[in-house]
């Protein structure tokens, strides 16, 4: 019970709110991560682990039973689930792959907005954990224990300090990173080299346009970046 007692204290443990340097330089942190590209080819990995697990999760929601997960060393991926071919929930299960990254972002945002910066880090231990029980490759066995162990590491061995600053560059890189792979998609299907992508498997479903789920997709992920960097960067400025 102590135990218990103890793990439930840390993990909603209240954090204080960072100085305004360490909220910019996270931000300029994200960024980069996103925009320079020796560093986006392995941070990419860390959305897509995302982007599976969106897939999961609304899988899971809507009554399907989920197989497995496989992530690859080119960062694609795959979140395999069985049930009905058809019908909204496959159409929100195929959707939320690339919204997923905006949404944790968002809802990141929310949470340190309550203080609670450490039970960010803890989301992801968890979520991360149960996704190892169901990956199915071993290069997707590797990426879940490196990042899963990093985000350990840190909400047992790190300080507050570090917890926070780790915390607000997590949130922030998902919220930044979400809308680079809606446009690669695109570029992609430009090109016609992903024939069978989340937008164009939604447009089979739906027969609505492949193009106008890539713009939903980067209509929803556009406006997580802009309503959490909002909520996240006002007290800066403010």
């Amino acid at each position: 019970m102590n135990g218990m007692q103890s793990l439930w204290e840390r993990m909603s443990a209240v954090s204080p709110a960072p100085a305004p340097w360490i909220v910019q330089v996270t931000a300029v942190v994200a960024v980069i991560l996103v925009l320079e590209p020796h560093a986006w080819r392995i941070t990419r990995n860390v959305v897509t682990i995302v982007h599976e697990g969106a897939h999961l999760v609304v899988a899971l929601l809507f009554g399907r039973t989920l197989k497995g997960v496989r992530l690859h060393s080119d960062t694609s991926g795959v979140a395999i689930s069985s049930g009905k071919p058809t019908g909204i929930g496959v159409v929100l299960m195929t959707f939320a792959g690339y919204v997923g990254p905006a949404v944790l972002g968002l809802g990141a945002a929310w949470v340190l907005g309550t203080q609670h910066a450490v039970a960010v880090l803890w989301i992801g231990v968890v979520a991360l954990a149960a996704m190892l029980i169901l990956v199915r490759n071993l290069y997707g066995l590797f990426s879940l224990t490196v990042v899963g162990a990093l985000l350990f590491g840190l909400v047992w061995f790190g300080t507050q300090d570090q917890q926070v600053a780790a915390a607000y560059l997590i949130t922030l890189f998902m919220l930044v990173a979400a809308p680079r792979p809606v446009l690669e998609l695109q570029r992609q299907r430009a090109r016609g080299a992903a024939p069978e992508s989340d937008a164009d498997q939604l447009a089979r479903l739906t027969h609505v346009p492949g193009i106008v789920w890539v713009g939903l997709y980067l209509l929803v992920t556009l406006s997580c970046l802009a309503l959490g960097g909002w909520w996240i960067l006002r007290p800066v400025g403010g």
